[in-house]
C-alpha cells in the first residue's frame, strides 16, 4: 500500500485586515487534490491561529510548509514553536497565481466546494504596469487569501508532477 504524503500552503495574515489561509492536499498521479483549507477571519491572535493550524497539520503528518512571503520572520519564528518549518514561497504571489491557470484548465486540481474561494478564484484580474510588467492579483477592497493558498499549493506541488505550466506550448 502506497502512503499519502501531504503538502501545504499558509496565506499568513497580522490578524485585523485580511484572513488567515491554509490548504492542505496531496497528489492523486498528475492530480492535486485539496483535503483541507482552512481561513479565520480578522480579528484574530496570530499566534492562537498559528497554533490552531499546527495542529491540523500535524493531523496530515505535515512537518514542513510553504507560505505566502508576507511579514518576513514571525510566520517562520511562529510556526517553529510548534514543530512546523515554514518556509517562503520561491516566487511571488502574482507568479503563482500565473503558475496556477494552467492547473486548472488541464484539470490537474482537485478542489473542494467552497464558495468564497471560488469567488476569490473568478475575481483575480491581470493588470499591465506602466513599464510592461503583467501582474495578477485582487481587485481593490476585495480578499484573495483562500485562492493564495490554493495557488500556493498547487506550486509547491508541482515540481513533483509533470505537467508543464510555462504555456510555452501555447501556440
Amino acid at each position: 500500500m502506497r502512503s499519502v504524503r501531504y503538502f501545504a500552503f499558509a496565506d499568513p495574515s497580522g490578524g485585523s485586515a485580511d484572513s488567515m489561509s491554509l490548504a492542505i492536499g496531496h497528489r492523486e498521479d498528475d492530480i492535486v487534490v485539496l483535503d483541507a483549507l482552512r481561513e479565520i477571519k480578522p480579528p484574530f491572535s496570530p499566534e492562537s491561529v498559528v497554533g490552531e493550524f499546527s495542529a491540523l497539520l500535524k493531523s496530515y503528518r505535515v512537518s514542513n510548509i510553504t507560505g505566502d512571503r508576507y511579514a518576513g520572520e514571525w510566520p517562520r519564528e511562529h510556526f517553529r514553536k510548534h514543530g512546523i518549518v515554514y518556509e517562503p514561497a520561491q516566487k511571488p504571489k502574482s507568479d503563482i497565481y500565473r503558475d496556477l491557470l494552467p492547473a486548472i484548465n488541464s484539470r490537474k486540481l482537485d478542489l473542494l466546494y467552497d464558495a468564497r474561494l471560488l469567488t476569490q478564484l473568478v475575481s483575480l484580474e491581470r493588470r499591465t504596469a506602466r513599464g510592461g510588467r503583467d501582474s495578477i492579483d485582487h481587485p481593490p477592497n476585495t480578499h484573495d487569501d483562500l485562492a493564495n493558498a490554493i495557488a500556493g499549493l498547487c506550486g509547491c506541488t508541482r515540481s513533483k508532477y509533470a505537467y508543464d505550466c510555462s504555456l510555452s506550448w501555447v501556440g
